[in-house]
């Protein structure tokens, strides 16, 4: 069994925003598997798929970017999920803009999100997928840069490379062989 994780923050109000990534690359996974992320638990929506015999879930969780550790814990505990199996997919300020890098384990960074799952999780052992979005030349807080809106001709191959890799790693490929495939 896989978790695959998007980070985001729920309401409409955001949807569009630079910190909904990680949603937008969980809802074109699961665009690309026919799958609807509809089903509420966990303190997130989630989709159940079968593929080749494995269960996968998909989830966003809704509890704000900031507690996301609470629903990523919640659903890793009570399907027993290894961390290895755990794949998180968040926006990442310190990566060019449109690129992705994919990674086995590794620090939380600034993000807060990814710092509230390791709090969670009392573990930093798990792969992940970071879309860059590194601001152009922003002046201001960065929070108000996270909150604002993409312009999403500018992260349109970013999230279908991401669910790809995303896929090829649900499929079964390892994550080092995800990261050969999809980083740089």
């Amino acid at each position: 069994m896989k978790i695959v994780v998007g980070l985001g923050n729920p309401d409409r109000k955001y949807a569009k925003n630079v910190h909904n990534l990680g949603f937008m690359v969980i809802d074109e996974v699961a665009s690309k598997l026919g799958a609807s992320i509809d089903k509420k638990g966990h303190k997130g929506l989630y989709a159940t798929i079968n593929l080749g015999g494995e269960k996968i879930i998909l989830i966003k969780p809704q509890t704000y970017m900031n507690l996301s550790g609470e629903s990523v814990k919640s659903i890793v505990d009570f399907y027993k999920v290894p961390t290895e199996n755990l794949l998180v997919i968040y926006d990442d300020i310190d990566i060019d803009k449109g690129s992705i890098r994919i990674r086995q384990k590794g620090s939380a960074g600034t993000h807060n999100g990814m710092k509230n799952i390791v709090l969670h999780l009392g573990s930093s052992e798990f792969p992940r997928i970071r879309v860059g979005c590194k601001p152009d030349g922003f002046r201001g807080d960065l929070v108000d840069y996270v909150l604002s809106d993409i312009n999403f001709s500018e992260f349109e191959n970013a999230i279908d490379r991401a669910s790809n890799a995303v896929i090829s790693f649900i499929k079964g490929d390892k994550i080092d062989v995800v990261m050969n495939k999809f980083n740089g």
